[in-house]
């Protein structure tokens, strides 16, 4: 019943310029429907099993990248945040220093030369230990963050290639890394 009702309309165009247009290109109603059907089904099926697959596998990627970002800017940060407090336990230190020296410079009215010695020593003692202690941790998170910038590139570069790398791979990768952070 279907077939007759769409046989009858191209009986009835077939007067006007759409009669002309099927003739000419030999359309059969039932075939370029059923070809319809068929166009909107791989369509479909393309859409849910391979474009979407693909779309969240992209963006999946994307989504992991910005984290490694995200990451490696609160590293900088940290970092910029040691080193402000390193800088205000050196000045502290420093201060402590002027203030102990200015002490034994008055306390050098009273005792004798020797204890003005002692606490000049004293003083020079402490200014080392906070430049060495300083030091030290200024050391510790920038090896920290060098560590940890050569993982994010290595894991980031096996992301986007997909390809697993080796020992050598992650090394050159970390040296070329690190080379370019300590430019």
């Amino acid at each position: 019943m279907m077939f007759d009702l769409l046989a009858a309309v191209p009986a009835a165009e077939s007067e006007g310029v759409v009669g002309e247009i099927m003739k000419t290109f030999n359309v059969t109603w039932p075939l370029f429907i059923s070809q319809c059907v068929s166009f909107l089904i791989v369509a479909l099926l393309l859409k849910k099993f391979a474009f979407g697959p693909i779309q969240a596998m992209l963006e999946e990627r994307r989504s992991k990248i910005a984290a490694g970002e995200e990451k490696l800017k609160r590293i900088e940060q940290q970092l910029a945040d040691s080193e402000a407090t390193t800088a205000a336990a050196i000045a502290k230190a420093n201060d402590e220093a002027v203030r102990l020296i200015n002490e034994a410079k008055q306390g050098a009215a009273l005792f004798s030369e020797q204890k003005a010695q002692e606490a000049i020593a004293s003083a020079q003692q402490i200014l080392a230990k906070a430049e060495a202690a300083a030091k030290a941790d200024r050391d510790r998170l920038s090896t920290e963050l060098k560590r940890e910038f050569g993982r994010l590139v290595a894991a980031t570069t096996s992301q986007v290639t997909g390809k697993i790398l080796n020992a050598d791979d992650q090394k050159r990768i970390n040296e070329d890394a690190l080379a370019t952070v300590e430019a």
